[in-house]
């Protein structure tokens, strides 16, 4: 059976009842499970199917899905990325994925990019459900000193606006020139004028929103990945996936937490590739295998 014909959806209920569209592929079980969560506003449908199936044809589960409030899930407001809430609904992923007759419920393996791979990582790190985590690009720093005060002052305009009864402020996770009001992910950088192409891109194939909340980069400053697993990550092994030339999260950045982890650990630096490119074009084949090669390194009997 191939990849394509082995996809379907199927929704995962969240503790407080939102709903969140899944692409399901699975093999004949039981067997070990990927959870795949994406970046920063981004739908399943954009970019990441090449590499659910080469995880699916490798023997694995697989389920890729839809965020709260973005895409086909559920939730209010729209479109406003939230990772503490988005670490906890994994868990609930978590929960819907074990009840699934293919899967090894002992062997549920974590996979994020960018700003979902700092937020899988936080929700591996407090669920005991999880065998290990994979971080591709990981984003661990959110918001430039330099646009502090300024984007500080209209957050708390927007949610003054709010409470008058106003629609929240929306925008562009980054505009034609690359760049957002908090200095974001590299922020009027390459890989952001090249995040900017290709989002307008998947708003007019896929009917993406290519926008969020400024109330978004609220969330966003407080969110602190790298405190956070330095003392919580221990016993759950992780593998680092660090792109050479990345420069929406500076590699120097992604190295410097990964040697605070005291889990378990594998670091990969893939050689000349960018954010936006690590899973696509020259070399993507032998990085995903490394993946997956860690995917059965920690899935073998004697592991669990």
């Amino acid at each position: 059976m191939s990849s394509s014909t082995a996809r379907r959806t199927v929704k995962c209920k969240t503790i407080d009842g939102i709903a969140l569209e899944a692409w399901l592929w699975e093999v004949a079980g039981p067997a070990p499970a990927i959870i795949m969560t994406h970046g920063l506003n981004c739908v399943k449908e954009w970019s990441l199917d090449e590499t659910a199936e080469g995880f699916h044809k490798a023997g694995y589960n697989v389920l890729l899905y839809d965020p709260r409030g973005i895409g086909g899930s559920e939730g209010v407001p729209r479109n406003q990325p939230d990772p503490w809430q988005y670490a906890e609904d994994i868990s609930d992923v978590v929960s819907y994925v074990i009840t699934l007759p293919t899967v090894d419920p002992h062997k549920i393996l974590l996979w994020g990019i960018s700003f979902g791979a700092s937020v899988t990582a936080c929700a591996g790190a407090v669920d005991p459900r999880v065998t290990a985590i994979l971080m591709v690009a990981p984003i661990f720093k959110f918001i430039r000193p330099d646009k502090r005060k300024k984007l500080f002052t209209q957050l708390m305009k927007d949610r003054r606006s709010q409470l008058s009864g106003n629609e929240p402020l929306y925008l562009p996770p980054y505009d034609s020139n690359g760049e957002n009001p908090a200095g974001y992910g590299g922020s009027g950088g390459p890989c952001a004028k090249e995040a900017y192409t290709l989002m307008e891109l998947g708003a007019q194939r896929y009917g993406y929103r290519n926008r969020i909340t400024l109330q978004t980069f609220h969330k966003l400053a407080l969110f602190r990945p790298q405190d956070f697993l330095q003392e919580m990550l221990n016993n759950t092994p992780v593998m680092m996936v660090v792109p050479e030339n990345d420069t929406m999260s500076l590699p120097v950045d992604q190295v410097a937490a990964f040697d605070c982890f005291k889990c378990p650990k594998r670091l990969r630096m893939a050689s000349n590739k960018g954010h936006m490119d690590i899973l696509s074009g020259e070399g993507s084949t032998e990085n995903l295998s490394a993946m997956i090669e860690f995917f059965n390194s920690v899935s073998r009997e004697d592991l669990v």
